[in-house]
């Protein structure tokens, strides 16, 4: 890379990050108890830094700051902030900046932002609503939680299907009020059924007179309001959609949801598989030790659990180990790169079923590929191993029961990698979740007991 590229990427990474010394100076600002100093380095700052800021910094600090700043806390901050600490920042907020704050909110925005508060401060926060806004969100509250009644916003721009652009651009031109942001206008028959939607790019270069159901899009589809928010982010990037219509059971429209909804959506659910693959749950960096602690231990039990049958294993070729010492110096090569392998095929097939890419119709195919590669890997790997165990210890035998071992347990890592988190998610079990542990276990279990097994065929 050359000096030019070098200092391009660091000024991206400084771009798009928070300053460090920008950090230094509002805590040394709130320690000195300095409001102007405060409000001078806090005012260039976008919503979502100053929503990392705040996760960034102790709860002492983080108080005392949301006390000095003069202009305060807006809504687009508080739909930044982590789960984690929002509840903590709306209780230390004053009535009238909250009020404030949840009034420039679209009501999907209000609804992400309270659905996992306690009930008092539901309460607080739907009381500074006006009444119309606090029925809207109040009714997307009484559909399921990860629905896409709950992803939806109720402010919709919607026009009859017979008007034209003309029409379509005065009205607009004339309301009251409109979201914030909106991609399209939706058609609407007499009973409020959509029947299409026309982008704003065609309706400002289109000519007044032209009929807005000449210009609906062909990639218009609608959500039906009980679908599950992961099956609509799946069809967002499927199809490629900016917004999409939402129905209720009579087709009627009650909303739309939004590309950016969608894709926090998708990210979540991203970060969502990568942590419960690790078995470290849902948590954040603004968690306490008390939550993180409940959060991972219960995998760290697991992974207990799998190890003490491992040992079993272990335990059954005791007489081999003892009279072959060199056993159980290579014994733990043949398990790591099994669970390597395992863990490798593992990741793939739950990135894939979580995007829909491995079905029943390729299921096999794909097994049979990653049987594939363990083998090969087994083959280039036993040559490998089978050589070092055969100068360490002057013996061949040990060298091709080593190169044996690895085959085998490599073979079986693959298989295991695509065969467990397929059968869970078809007993209805999250893959993420739980194939960690049983693809450990089976990778662990065959590569101890075909190394020692070999071994004790062989060597005695």
């Amino acid at each position: 890379m050359s000096e030019y590229e070098e200092d391009i990427e660091d000024r991206d990474e400084d771009e798009y990050s928070l300053d460090p010394r920008v950090v230094e100076a509002i805590l040394d600002a709130v320690e000195d108890g300095n409001a102007e100093a405060v409000d001078a380095l806090m005012e260039p700052l976008h919503a979502a830094d100053i929503a990392d800021l705040l996760e960034q910094i102790g709860s002492g600090p983080r108080a005392a700051l949301v006390q000095l700043w003069s202009k305060g806390i807006d809504g687009e901050i508080l739909s930044e902030l982590d789960e984690g600490i929002r509840e903590e920042i709306i209780e230390a907020l004053p009535h009238d900046v909250l009020t404030d704050a949840v009034r420039e909110l679209d009501s999907d925005d209000v609804v992400d932002l309270i659905e996992d508060l306690e009930e008092p401060v539901q309460e607080r926060i739907l009381d500074a609503l006006e009444d119309s806004d606090r029925a809207a969100v109040e009714q997307s509250l009484t559909y399921p939680e990860y629905s896409a009644g709950r992803l939806m916003q109720r402010e919709v721009v919607t026009a009859p299907e017979h008007w034209t652009v003309g029409e379509t651009i005065d009205y607009l031109r004339g309301a009251e009020e409109l979201p914030d942001q909106f991609y399209h206008v939706i058609l609407i028959d007499p009973r409020w059924h959509p029947t299409g939607y026309v982008t704003l790019g065609k309706l400002l270069s289109a000519k007044r007179a032209v009929a807005l159901k000449d210009l609906a899009e062909d990639s218009f589809r609608t959500i039906d309001v009980m679908e599950e928010e992961g099956d609509v982010a799946y069809a967002f990037n499927q199809y490629h959609l900016i917004s999409a219509p939402v129905v209720d059971e009579d087709e009627r429209l009650v909303g739309v949801i939004t590309i950016d909804d969608a894709m926090a959506v998708l990210d979540e659910e991203h970060e969502e598989d990568i942590l419960r693959l690790a078995g470290v749950g849902e948590g954040s960096l603004s968690d306490s030790v008390v939550e993180t602690t409940k959060q991972r231990l219960p995998w760290l039990a697991v992974n207990l659990v799998t190890a003490i049958l491992a040992s079993v294993v272990i335990a059954q070729f005791e007489g081999v180990i003892a009279q072959v010492v060199a056993l159980a110096v290579l014994m733990p090569i043949v398990a790591s790169m099994g669970g390597n392998a395992g863990t490798q095929a593992l990741t793939v097939a739950v990135r894939s079923i979580a995007t829909r890419d491995l079905t029943g119709a390729n299921v096999w195919r794909v097994v049979r590929r990653e049987v594939m590669v363990g083998l090969v890997n087994g083959l280039v790997f036993a040559a490998v191993m089978g050589a070092v165990g055969w100068f360490w210890f002057d013996s061949g035998l040990i060298g091709g029961v080593l190169a044996a071992a690895m085959v085998i347990n490599l073979v079986v890592a693959g298989l295991a990698g695509i065969i467990v988190p397929v059968t869970l998610e078809r007993v209805g079990v999250d893959p993420a979740l739980a194939s960690g542990a049983f693809v450990t276990t089976v990778t662990d279990v065959v590569g101890f007991f075909a190394f020692l097994g070999l071994a004790a065929m062989v060597l005695l």
